[in-house]
């Protein structure tokens, strides 16, 4: 962003796991995403503490894990970022946010069911 911030993929909101949270950049840079706002939910209920804050390239770098989320992208893993391999290409707490969003999209979470439309 113009504060040399990290603030989004192209097309798709980012997210990065350090020590068991999730961090992802605030409203204000980037687009407000369904998915995100999805993600975020399904990370709190999920008993994952979720912090909006701003993140630097060395944020990614350091971090244990890293993901996309967007319509298109769903939840979609980071493995490098300009050449350089994160630790992780698909981490614990990427793995049980993304399993659980695509029980969700699959109609298999009952709490979540206000969530769709169901299509006969």
């Amino acid at each position: 962003d113009y504060e040399g911030k990290v603030a989004e993929g192209p097309g798709e909101n980012i997210f990065i796991v350090s020590d068991g949270h999730l961090f992802t950049p605030p409203l204000g840079n980037i687009l407000p995403g369904i998915t995100r706002d999805s993600v975020m939910t399904i990370a709190e209920d999920l008993g994952i503490q979720v912090e909006e804050k701003p993140l630097t390239l060395e944020d990614i770098y350091d971090a244990d894990e890293a993901f996309f989320t967007g319509t298109a992208a769903e939840i979609a893993p980071i493995k490098s970022l300009d050449d350089h391999a994160l630790k992780n290409s698909l981490g614990p707490v990427t793995d049980k946010i993304r399993r659980t969003f695509f029980n969700i999209v699959n109609g298999k979470e009952d709490k979540y069911k206000s969530w769709l439309a169901f299509v006969q």
